[in-house]
């Protein structure tokens, strides 16, 4: 990161720097260049510090509020810190341990476990946690079911391997009895279950193509099942949000305009949504600082999140939404531990069908 003169941070600016962005992460308030320099443990003046924040503010790094002769950093300033000034460590064995004692151990479905997750992250972080849902698509299936209803019309009962279960109304071209759909259900479970609906979707088209016109009826009822019960559904994505009252307890976020702005964007979800898309593509941690995310209400905010899945594949995202005023080196093991473990939990689900 080139200085206004064009030169790079020499390795005493940046350790002036990290000392400055460590107060002020962990006080809120402006650091001067007599605090910085009893601070700092540098045997330098404090006329020669001056410069050197003089030389960080020119270069963008740090900012000196209206109010105060101290600075504090700009998101710039956060961004060369969080990528090159701190050391990241494993999250402490006490803190992983309470992540593993408060996730559920149990069979749940996927919904409750994401639930679940991000309240945790609220209560570890206190600030807002959030989790995106998945398409339940995205699951194997377990089993199926079908229950014959008025006319030719079933009810279609759809277990996923993430213990959610879904029901669908389906209307067939004529009517089907109790043994007829009885093993229909037992030859879809039989050649289809562990396989994602998008998959037994495509093999049924394949299946249908291949088959010859003498198909038995056992086959072609089945079939005729399968197509209508995994019809394309159209799902809502959703993102689910804890804690977002434990924002209003910081000064950075106190502004009503701002609180407004963003608790607008936690209750329509569509920005959220688009966030947490382009975290979920990209592997491992993602940090977003201040105007880093591309929107308004989040501009204040500081977002730090983590992708989950099962199976090798990506499923959502995770992660904490708070002021840019944050321990990052604590906040980013644990949203990485808690995307570890969520991964985990989902791949001893999918492994149990």
């Amino acid at each position: 990161m080139p200085l206004s003169n064009g030169h790079d941070i020499d390795a005493r600016a940046k350790h002036l720097l990290r000392t400055l962005i460590s107060q002020y992460l962990a006080d809120g308030e402006p650091v001067g260049s007599r605090t910085l320099s009893r601070s700092s443990g540098l045997d330098v003046s404090p006329a020669t510090i001056r410069n050197i924040m003089s030389d960080l503010e020119d270069a963008g790094l740090l900012v000196s509020p209206h109010t105060s002769a101290g600075r504090v950093p700009t998101p710039r300033g956060l961004r060369l810190f969080v990528d090159s000034l701190i050391e990241l460590q494993p999250l402490p064995r006490e803190e992983l341990a309470r992540l593993q004692r408060e996730l559920p151990p149990g069979p749940t479905t996927t919904r409750d476990l994401l639930g679940n997750v991000s309240s945790l992250l609220s209560a570890m972080t206190h600030f807002a946690g959030v989790v995106s849902v998945p398409r339940q698509a995205d699951f194997p299936l377990r089993h199926i079911d079908f229950v014959p209803l008025p006319g030719a019309q079933v009810l279609v009962i759809l277990v996923f391997s993430d213990n959610q279960v879904q029901n669908r109304i389906v209307q067939l071209a004529k009517p089907l009895g109790g043994s007829e759909l009885e093993q229909a259900a037992n030859y879809l479970n039989a050649h289809f279950s562990g396989m994602r609906v998008d998959d037994i979707r495509g093999r049924l088209l394949r299946e249908l193509r291949e088959a010859s016109s003498e198909m038995n009826r056992l086959m072609a009822s089945a079939v005729e099942l399968a197509a209508a019960s995994f019809a394309p559904q159209v799902e809502g994505d959703d993102v689910l949000v804890s804690g977002q009252t434990n924002l209003m307890g910081y000064a950075e976020l106190a502004d009503l305009e701002r609180l407004r702005e963003l608790f607008e964007a936690f209750q329509k979800k569509n920005e959220l949504l688009q966030l947490m898309e382009v975290c979920a593509r990209a592997p491992g941690v993602r940090l977003f600082i201040g105007e880093e995310s591309g929107f308004t209400a989040l501009d204040g905010c500081s977002v730090v999140t983590a992708s989950y899945g099962a199976q090798g594949r990506v499923l959502g995202a995770v992660g904490v939404i708070g002021p840019t005023r944050m321990a990052y080196e604590r906040v980013i093991p644990v949203v990485q531990a808690t995307a570890g473990l969520l991964s985990d939990a989902l791949n001893r689900a999918a492994t149990a069908l």
